[in-house]
């Protein structure tokens, strides 16, 4: 896009240099906000995911097959010894993401990276819903999944399944559909485990922009209506009519303004000059994505997703 186009051109510069080579042959993911992935993830928000240097796409494939552990560790004993549980290991959001940013560049992600799609499919909780905390699975009286956990599995099931969904994955879509429209797709959990998302829950109306792994009602309502136009699925109103009132009342001229910033407050992990890895560290940015998440102005990528929406309506 125009507006953007030498922050756009500034991004790509960067993932095909030899500074992001080397980032990705560390860590896949961090630091914060300012290393390949977020570069990536932002430009496929943007709808500019295929102006990713191919170089970088590899580069990015191989760091995540490093992954030393490739399963969700729940259980003593799955984490190995020695390891960085923030670093040996992804978690749902994140994948749910990789997987949507690879197919839609036009990878293979089932050939690249076999082991995404059965993670995403094996840790759905009863409820339908999922959570990026591994100690929410070991809850034996209260179901506390998470919006922010299920929201990028259910779309990368749902809009990147290159093959007819097999039952396992009508199944998957199906809980995970119920789970948005039991939660009316803005009300947090009820659970005590999991009582801190009521609080979170309260910025899903405020639209976000790049959302990043984040949740908002918008994000929400696009996934739940894709999904019923690809299932033949009906969506009873009364679990939609909150939102769909809400959007329409505080956009009434349906310019979608964006109202909340992802990455506010959120520091990141970050390797010292000793070579340790240390938590909790200030986070650095880059001009795209401080030029696309400026607060309280139009974001064309939420205005044309509120128009598509409005057209499934």
């Amino acid at each position: 896009m125009t507006r953007f186009s030498s922050e756009i051109e500034n991004s790509i510069q960067y993932l095909a240099s030899e500074e992001a080579r080397k980032s990705l042959e560390v860590d896949a993911y961090w630091p914060k906000w300012h290393s390949p992935w977020w570069h990536m993830l932002l430009l496929h928000e943007m709808g500019e995911g295929k102006k990713i240097p191919t170089n970088t796409i590899q580069w990015f494939i191989d760091a995540v097959n490093r992954y030393p552990v490739k399963i969700f560790p729940i259980y003593s004993g799955e984490m190995p010894e020695g390891l960085d549980p923030y670093r040996a290991s992804p978690c749902h959001c994140q994948l749910g993401n990789v997987y949507q940013v690879l197919a839609g560049y036009g990878i293979d992600v089932d050939k690249e990276l076999p082991w995404i799609r059965p993670w995403l499919l094996r840790y759905q909780m009863q409820d339908g819903g999922m959570n990026c905390d591994c100690d929410a699975y070991l809850v034996q009286d209260e179901c506390p999944s998470s919006m922010v956990g299920t929201i990028s599995a259910f779309e990368a099931i749902l809009f990147c399944t290159p093959h007819a969904w097999t039952n396992e994955e009508k199944n998957f879509l199906n809980k995970a559909a119920h789970f948005l429209m039991e939660r009316k797709l803005m009300n947090g959990s009820q659970t005590k485990y999991n009582a801190e998302e009521r609080e979170e829950a309260k910025a899903w109306l405020k639209p976000c922009f790049p959302r990043f792994y984040l949740y908002d009602v918008l994000r929400g309502l696009h996934a739940l209506l894709s999904w019923a136009d690809k299932s033949g699925e009906t969506v009873p109103s009364n679990a939609i009519s909150d939102v769909v009132k809400y959007l329409k009342t505080h956009f009434s001229d349906d310019v979608i303004l964006n109202e909340r910033q992802s990455y506010k407050g959120v520091g990141t992990i970050l390797k010292n000059a000793e070579g340790e890895w240390i938590r909790r560290q200030p986070a650095t940015f880059f001009p795209l994505l401080n030029k696309t998440s400026v607060l309280g102005i139009e974001s064309p990528f939420l205005t044309m997703q509120w128009r598509k929406i409005k057209e499934k309506l």
